[in-house]
């Protein structure tokens, strides 16, 4: 196909898409004391607003519309996604209550399922080994800049003209965009030499199977799933600070917002460079510069639930918690789909996100909600801070070990090779 002689525009293109996605996501991150105050929405509901409802949608759909981008255009999933999450997003504009704001976020999250997993997939295809880690970081740069522009968006926009007139806007600009996708056909390069995937119930079992049979592959997904328990944190930031830090929300919804563009944006580049970088040189391959990263990043990040906020450490420590999160996302995404044949890559990473999102974000947040809120009864100073001190704890501790397993298997593997080429 014509434009895949451009892979370079191409990246350009979803890291556009992708920052829209996220801004259409994390808006209501945003708008959380506006959105839970109009709503009359309580910690757990917003903690299933913000977590289980994107599951329930977006982790079941990832897999489904990731085997049908390994089998039919790309693009036109994407584009199709595109049309369905924004118009979405408008009607987010119009609820009047929780449960309408859970039937439209729902919808958000199925068309938004579309895209990482075929857009990963697409650019393993486009770009070579030595390069696909950066093209990675720089297409999860949408993550850092997507949470920051929204809270950006709900700091100006939003304090000027509402949360609904945002979530407007939002939603037509993806439908401009989405509607010339849908149009783009994606013939697989033979370069490459990729197959299309199998049908639906035959491409499950073949991911399974993979899974089953491969532990560098299989603990590399279980520690990118638990490093993301720190996504409760994301999704509590401003009602902790404002509740517990005593923070102004507009200041938090702009100070986070700079912070999510500046040192997100800063993670996933170097997350992708080091792992093109270093991953050769280790020979736990990238998961030992995953490791690597989690174990110099925990300190700063258990500091910043625990010095007040007139400390250095608070704001050191927010900004290194947020470059680890998106540092995570370059080199796992290409340790985990480089490692699977090319025909289920879309498959294997929808699977990934199913499991990221039902663990780390639906049950995480929902959890840390029920738990704050059963604080909050019993009478406990600064609920949110326990809970999300211990959701970090975690994370970083669970997600490391894993990391620490793949990168051992890896290792092994590598020893071995040589030895069973003698016996040949």
């Amino acid at each position: 196909m014509f434009w895949k002689k451009s892979p370079c525009a191409v990246l350009a293109t979803l890291m556009v898409i992708h920052l829209l996605a996220q801004v259409d996501r994390n808006i209501l991150l945003g708008f959380a004391p506006q959105i839970t105050g109009e709503l009359a929405i309580n910690n757990a509901q917003y903690g299933f607003l913000v977590g289980a409802v994107w599951v329930l949608s977006y982790g079941v759909m990832a897999v489904v519309l990731g085997a049908l981008a390994d089998r039919h255009s790309r693009p036109r999933v994407i584009g199709a996604g595109m049309l369905v999450w924004s118009v979405c997003t408008i009607a987010s504009g119009f609820v009047q209550n929780f449960e309408q704001m859970v039937a439209a976020r729902f919808m958000v999250a199925t068309g938004e399922a579309a895209l990482v997993p075929a857009a990963t997939a697409l650019l393993m295809e486009l770009f070579s080994q030595k390069r696909r880690g950066t093209a990675m970081g720089l297409f999860y740069l949408g993550i850092p800049l997507g949470i920051g522009c929204s809270f950006l968006l709900a700091g100006t926009l939003g304090a000027t003209h509402g949360w609904r007139t945002t979530f407007y806007i939002l939603g037509v600009a993806g439908i401009v965009i989405g509607l010339p996708l849908t149009l783009m056909g994606d013939r697989r390069s033979h370069a490459t030499v990729q197959e299309r995937g199998a049908p639906l119930k035959a491409q499950l079992a073949a991911v399974f199977g993979e899974l089953r049979g491969n532990r560098v592959v299989r603990y590399t997904v279980a520690g990118f799933v638990l490093a993301h328990l720190v996504y409760p944190g994301i999704s509590f930031a401003q009602l902790w600070m404002t509740r517990e830090r005593g923070m102004d929300p507009a200041t938090i919804a702009t100070t986070m917002g700079a912070m999510q563009i500046v040192f997100g944006s800063l993670g996933a580049l170097a997350g992708g460079i080091l792992s093109d970088r270093l991953a050769p040189r280790f020979k736990g391959g990238h998961a030992s510069v995953l490791a690597l990263l989690v174990l110099v990043c925990a300190p700063f990040m258990i500091a910043f639930r625990l010095v007040p906020t007139d400390s250095p450490l608070f704001y050191v420590g927010m900004a290194v918690g947020i470059f680890m999160v998106m540092s995570l996302y370059g080199s796992a995404t290409t340790a985990i789909q480089g490692a699977v044949p090319a025909r289920m890559r879309s498959t294997v990473m929808g699977f990934s996100m199913l499991l990221l999102n039902l663990f780390s974000v639906a049950l995480g947040t929902l959890i840390v909600g029920w738990i704050s809120d059963s604080l909050v009864t019993a009478g406990v100073a600064a609920p949110l801070t326990h809970v999300l001190l211990v959701s970090d704890m975690l994370a970083l501790v669970m997600g490391g070990c894993f990391f620490l397993l793949a990168a051992r298997v890896k290792r092994e593997s590598s020893r071995s090779l040589p030895v069973m080429g003698m016996k040949v």
